[in-house]
């Protein structure tokens, strides 16, 4: 089983929940409709990676930045730096013809994560950015997502249940693009506007 670091101990997700369509620029983008209830998918555990790597698949592959949280007892404990990686022609064909994700999203490392830290403060102050190549790509904050962490929990648990150490990924605001080798990608969780973990990867 896949494992990602939390306060320097390795934790184990069960699964990682999703959240799509919860930023509204990022739903322009793509071209989607805004959606009438929260639309979810999950990845397995074997989609979780600290490596960010191109998938030897025939599909464009786009990066998608995202406040991710560990969950334990339904609580947030932590957070982290996270990129739903998404085959986005396969994913396109796929809703084309009102079929499931699971191809174009949980696919083998299609979760980047950074280490998670100790979060128990106010999550309505943090926010993302990504730079690439020292370029700000993507940048958003709590108060832009449409449906809130703790909202999502909520939701999830009517029909499911979040095993201790189980990642929510929050959603994903505009900039998303495809993936080039040797980019250089800078994800930064902030905090009241300050820098609280940040970690480098360099897409192979």
């Amino acid at each position: 089983m896949n494992k990602i670091i939390f306060n320097k101990v390795e934790v184990t997700p069960s699964k990682l929940v999703c959240i799509g369509r919860n930023y509204i620029e990022h739903i322009k983008e793509l071209n989607n409709e805004l959606p009438s209830s929260m639309v979810f998918f999950m990845k397995a555990n074997s989609s979780i990676t600290d490596k960010l790597s191109i998938p030897n698949i025939d599909s464009s592959c786009h990066y998608e930045a995202e406040i991710s949280f560990l969950i334990k007892n339904d609580e947030i404990i932590g957070v982290g730096f996270g990129l739903d990686l998404t085959l986005r022609d396969i994913q396109t064909e796929l809703k084309n013809k009102g079929l499931p994700w699971e191809r174009a999203k949980s696919f083998d490392a299609s979760a980047v994560f950074s280490d998670f830290i100790e979060f128990k403060d106010d999550i309505s102050k943090l926010g993302i950015e990504l730079y690439i190549n020292n370029e700000l790509k993507q940048k958003a904050d709590y108060s832009m997502m449409i449906h809130k962490p703790k909202d999502i929990i909520k939701e999830f648990k009517t029909f499911s249940s979040f095993e201790d150490g189980d990642i929510l990924m929050s959603g994903t605001p505009k900039g998303v693009g495809k993936l080039i080798k040797g980019d250089v990608f800078l994800g930064k969780i902030l905090y009241e506007n300050e820098v609280i973990l940040k970690q480098e990867f360099v897409v192979n």
